[in-house]
This record gives C-alpha cells, sequence and structure tokens, in this order.
C-alpha cells in the first residue's frame, strides 16, 4: 500500500495524541497490554491534530488538490446535520415517481440527495466518534473516517441546484464520491481485524458495523437510483428492474461461483434450480449482487472440502425460488457436510471464517493447490475476512427480510433468503 509512510506516521501521532489528551505518559501503555485509557473517545481537537499528520486526499479538481482533511472539518455544522432525522423513501416511492411527464424528475431527485446525502453522512460520522480511542486511531478506519468527513463538506457546502446545468455538477460529484468510497468495506473489514485484540465489546462493534454498512447501502442506493435517472434502459426506471427474472440473477453468480470455485480447487459442483423461476417482478438487483455470490460460494466451498476424496462426483447444489404476492424466497442447499455444533452459532459473526481451517495438502498445497492456486486479477478470493455473511444478513434485514439457515452435521446445509416484495401492495421497506 502506498499509504504504508503515512500510517505508521499517524499511528505514532495517535499514540502521542492519546498521552497528550488524557494527561498521561505514552510510555504508560505496553505493546500487549489494554490499559483503560486506550478506550476513551477520541476528542475532536485530537482528530484535527491528527488529520494533519495523515491526510487523504481525493482530488474532484486541481482546486481540491492541496485541501486536508483539517481543511473541510468543521465540527459544528457535522453535530447541526447530525441530529437530523433522515427522510427515507420507499422503493414504491422512486418506482412510481421515477419519471415524471414534466420532465422536472432529475432536478427533484437531485434535490432530495442535496439536502438528504449530508444529513446521512453526519450520522455516520457521529458513529466513528462513538468508537473506541484506539479503534478509531486506526489507520484504515480512520482513513474511512476522513472519507465521511470530506464527503460531508463537499456536498454540504454545494449550491442550491435550481438548474439542469448544476444538477449535472452535483450527479458528477457524487459519482466521483460513490467512486471514492467503492471499497470502504474491505477497508472497514481490515481496520477491524487490526484491531480486534483492542475490542472489548464485540457487541459494539457489531452494531456499529451493521449500522455503517446498511447505512452505506442506502446512500448508495439512492445516489445510483438518480445517476441511473440520467440512462435510458428498457424495463428500468433509475436502478430498479420493473421485471426482474431470479432465475437469470441466480444463473449468472451461480457461474460466477462456479469458476471461482474451479480456479481455487480445480472443480466445481453443478448448480440446479427448482420452484417458480419463471418468477418475475420489480426488484433492486444490486443488494443481490452481494448477498447472491457469498452464499453461493459458501455452498461450493463446502461441497468440495467435504467430497475431496471425490471431486468428480460431486453432489449438485440445489436452489428453489419460491414467489407469492408478499415476497419471495430462495433457499440455496448443499451437500456440504453442515456447519459443526460449536461453529453454528458464530456464522453470522463479523471476522469469523473457516477459510483458514483446511490442513489438507489438496485444498491448501501440495501438487493440486499449486496447479489450482490463483493470483491473478481475474479470480479474486473465494473467503476473505469473514464479512460475507454478516454482511449478507444485515443487507437484509436492511431491506425488510431475513437470512437463515438449517444445517444437519454430517449432511448440508439450507441457506433461507427472504425478501418483500416492492410494488407497493404490501409494507416495504425504506431506503
Amino acid at each position: 500500500m502506498k499509504r504504508s509512510g503515512r500510517l505508521i506516521l499517524h499511528v505514532k501521532s495517535c499514540k502521542a495524541l492519546d498521552a497528550t489528551n488524557l494527561g498521561i505518559s505514552s510510555s504508560s501503555s505496553s505493546a500487549s497490554g489494554s490499559p483503560e485509557h486506550l478506550y476513551t473517545r477520541p476528542s475532536y481537537n485530537a482528530l484535527n491534530q491528527s488529520a494533519r499528520a495523515f491526510s487523504v486526499v481525493h482530488d474532484y479538481s486541481l482546486n481540491e488538490k492541496s485541501r486536508s482533511v483539517v481543511s473541510f472539518f468543521n465540527q459544528s455544522a457535522i453535530d447541526s446535520a447530525a441530529i437530523k432525522p433522515s427522510v427515507r423513501l420507499t422503493p414504491g416511492t422512486l418506482l412510481y415517481t421515477g419519471k415524471s411527464p414534466d420532465g422536472k424528475y432529475l432536478l427533484r431527485s437531485a434535490q432530495y440527495l442535496h439536502k438528504e446525502l449530508p444529513v446521512r453522512v453526519a450520522h455516520r460520522i457521529a458513529e466513528f466518534r462513538g468508537l473506541p480511542f484506539i479503534v478509531g486511531c486506526n489507520p484504515t478506519i480512520l482513513h474511512v473516517h476522513e472519507l465521511y468527513i470530506r464527503s460531508f463538506f463537499l456536498l454540504s457546502e454545494f449550491p442550491a441546484i435550481d438548474s439542469l446545468a448544476t444538477e449535472q455538477r452535483y450527479s458528477r460529484l457524487v459519482r466521483n464520491l460513490l467512486d471514492d468510497h467503492k471499497d470502504v468495506v474491505t477497508h472497514l473489514a481490515e481496520g477491524f481485524r487490526e484491531s480486534r485484540k483492542h475490542i472489548k465489546d464485540e457487541n459494539l462493534i457489531h452494531r456499529f458495523l451493521d449500522r455503517i454498512l446498511t447505512s452505506r447501502l442506502g446512500i448508495r442506493l439512492l445516489a445510483e437510483h438518480h445517476l441511473a435517472l440520467h440512462q435510458e434502459r428498457p424495463d428500468y426506471v433509475g436502478i430498479i428492474c420493473t421485471k426482474v427474472n431470479l432465475k437469470k440473477v441466480l444463473d449468472k453468480w451461480a457461474e460466477f461461483a462456479r469458476e471461482q470455485c474451479e480456479l481455487r480447487y480445480g472443480f466445481a459442483p453443478k448448480v440446479r434450480m427448482n420452484g417458480h423461476v419463471g418468477a418475475a417482478f420489480p426488484y433492486i438487483v444490486q443488494p443481490l449482487d452481494y448477498i447472491l455470490p457469498e452464499i453461493i460460494k459458501n455452498a461450493m466451498r463446502a461441497t468440495v472440502e467435504h467430497h475431496v476424496n471425490t471431486p468428480n462426483n460431486l453432489p449438485d447444489i440445489m436452489i428453489t425460488v419460491a414467489n407469492n404476492d408478499e415476497d419471495f424466497i430462495i433457499r440455496i442447499s448443499d451437500r456440504g457436510g453442515g456447519i459443526p455444533h460449536n461453529t453454528f452459532p458464530k456464522v453470522f459473526q463479523y471476522h469469523f471464517t473457516t477459510a483458514e481451517d483446511s490442513t489438507d495438502r489438496r485444498l491448501t498445497g501440495g501438487t493440486f493447490g499449486a496447479f489450482t492456486s490463483n493470483t491473478g486479477p481475474t479470480a479474486g478470493p473465494l473467503c476473505g475476512f469473514g464479512f460475507g455473511l454478516p454482511v449478507s444478513r444485515a443487507y437484509a434485514e436492511y431491506l425488510g427480510g431475513t437470512i437463515t439457515m438449517q444445517t444437519m452435521q454430517g449432511i448440508g446445509t439450507d441457506v433461507y433468503l427472504r425478501l418483500r416484495h416492492i410494488d407497493g401492495k404490501h409494507d416495504s421497506f425504506r431506503i
């Protein structure tokens, strides 16, 4: 990482700031200990000073190149926005008011975002303030915190949107900010893994991650919806597809997971589908594009690792689709041996992973492992930080649904994804 030199500098400054602001000696904390003062909330004087030591600047224009996070920082503006409630819209509202005959839908959408996005970003900045000091000082987590601070002021300082020309400038800003935040989930996973030894209350971190990741999902959906309103696509209103064919979505991610599995292991189970495979209805595809590959990849890996002695005779993964007036359900069933009793309660915990549990050289090394190991840019990891399932469940619950599991030790696991329809006929979630 190119930031490594600045990260080391910032970690040193955080230690000094911790001692300075709390009136203690920086030598009082040992490398192995976790003294109580390290769990004090960071003061914003400390954050201002630390930002001078660690500044990650994202350039949107020539004028932005010289602006550090400190130049954006104004605590009173953040506090004022953070106490305002967010105005959440149902997908039905986005669907039925997406493109109005008067042609002013782009202005109305941009004006809504102009008021709403700074409030939501300020809520997240307030969440970062509540983290234990030692966690908030982690360079990777601080980097994300600074991204939110910079985004808040770029959004809140933008002038009123009263013309299509201004709307186009605003859309460019939103597009740049979306790109700026595209790796936030990975950064948070890295940062909290690095900080985990300092965390006393796992529930505090679980709640923080659930809130910030689901809020991030809502912000991205609203922003991407506005940008998509500029496009003319058949069967789409913004990001809402009016005729989602679940079978096509599932086929796409099943094929993706099979390719990943074959790159990692050299073989992969087949996927079969049954149920209401012809169902089509309005929905937002983006959350499915995160949740489905995570579940299918887990099923693939479990199947391969449980049947390593019979790689040419792997049991199929079965996907069943059920659709009704109120919701739709996707069941993904594998015969991967099930989840052990001592592991099952942990599967939705952040950073819990069994990716490194296998000691079989046919899966982790040896001739077969060397032949199938992947370091190229196209394959990507089959398993990672232990964020897949907890983030998927948080997303499903944000969308008014659930993810549940039934496992039979020695046989396999069924994962049920249940999500509400967004056609407005029944109560729906709000974005």
